[in-house]
């Protein structure tokens, strides 16, 4: 059983109980939701419930409530008088709310996080629809402020332990501006506890260029998961009219490679991480499976994301290497 804490920007329709709409609130709302994983669950994946779930074959919403209080709560649980680690997740465009749920229960089932570790949903008014790309970036851009409030929140309830902040696609661009804001409004204490992962990020380059250099270097490296395969991003460039996304980037670019070292940030191509999704645009979700084995690989400092740089997810050796290394590995074998 999962507990998956929900903060979000979408408006709350009273009559329908604990419905949310895609438009914007002008204040966070809150939820805890208890999901149960079925014992067949297959990593990557998340088997959607149908109009009878059944919990031994799908994901399936046991408990669900709407409570600041006890999200606060929540989020600042403890075990064993020690404060565990805690991550909120961002999700992207075209995600509706019972999507963006069951993405974060299959991606905290997936990474095997301790009993002690809190999952955090952010929910922005995504339409959910596939054609709706500048609704959703209108929706992401309304929900600036409440992703800092959440942020904000967090660090005061939780004193130690750390604060992991992943932005998939769409998502990643809200987190830059949210960390922009953070920024601007003197908010350096919350800046300073923050591991942030961008996944994919559907940001252009003149516009992320912008956001780091007001944010300035992170205490912690900020990782950017890059797919030279995204067809997502393709699409987006095009709406956009702007050729360059930097869930795109090119780690063997040598300007790439000098930008990752002198902003400290972890730059990691994971082309050939398997994408559950025709596009190739979600493999950040495959990536979780690895995840116990990369936490342990850190604390033994066996890997070489200790600070910024380009790197490539090795799935078969499941680690970061140095793309020369790759390109060495590639060579000998021929």
């Amino acid at each position: 059983m999962l507990t998956i804490y929900v903060a979000t920007s979408r408006t709350r329709i009273v009559e329908a109980g604990e419905r949310y709409s895609d438009l914007p609130s002008e204040t966070l709302n809150f939820a805890e939701y208890k999901i149960s994983i079925p014992p067949s669950h297959k990593s990557g994946e998340i088997e959607y419930p149908d109009a009878h779930p059944d919990p031994k074959t799908q994901f399936t919403v046991v408990e669900r409530s709407l409570d600041r209080a006890a999200f606060l709560k929540g989020i600042s649980r403890t075990a064993s008088g020690k404060t565990g680690d805690i991550s909120i997740f961002v999700h992207g465009f075209n995600t509706n709310l019972p999507e963006a749920i069951f993405r974060r229960a299959q991606l905290t089932a997936d990474m095997g996080v301790a009993d002690d570790e809190v999952s955090v949903l952010f929910s922005w008014p995504s339409t959910g629809s596939i054609s709706g790309y500048l609704a959703d970036k209108a929706g992401a851009t309304a929900s600036r402020d409440q992703l800092t409030e959440l942020l904000t929140m967090v660090v005061r309830q939780r004193p130690t332990g750390e604060i992991a902040l992943i932005g998939h696609s769409m998502g990643g661009w809200l987190v830059g501006e949210a960390l922009r804001q953070l920024k601007l409004v003197g908010r350096q204490e919350v800046l300073d506890r923050l591991k942030v992962v961008l996944a994919a990020p559907d940001i252009d380059g003149l516009v992320f260029i912008a956001q780091m250099d007001v944010i300035g270097r992170m205490r912690q490296p900020m990782t950017i998961l890059v797919s030279k395969r995204d067809l997502a991003l393709s699409f987006s460039s095009f709406i956009s009219q702007d050729p360059l996304r930097i869930g795109q980037l090119d780690i063997h670019d040598p300007r790439v490679q000098e930008g990752a070292k002198q902003t400290n940030i972890q730059i990691i191509d994971i082309s050939d991480v398997k994408s559950e999704d025709s596009f190739h645009h979600n493999g950040f979700v495959s990536l979780a499976v690895y995840y116990p084995e990369l936490r342990k690989q850190e604390a033994k400092g066996q890997l070489l994301s200790g600070k910024g740089g380009v790197y490539v997810f090795d799935a078969v050796a499941q680690t970061l290497i140095a793309p020369f290394r790759l390109a060495t590995r590639a060579a000998a074998k021929q």
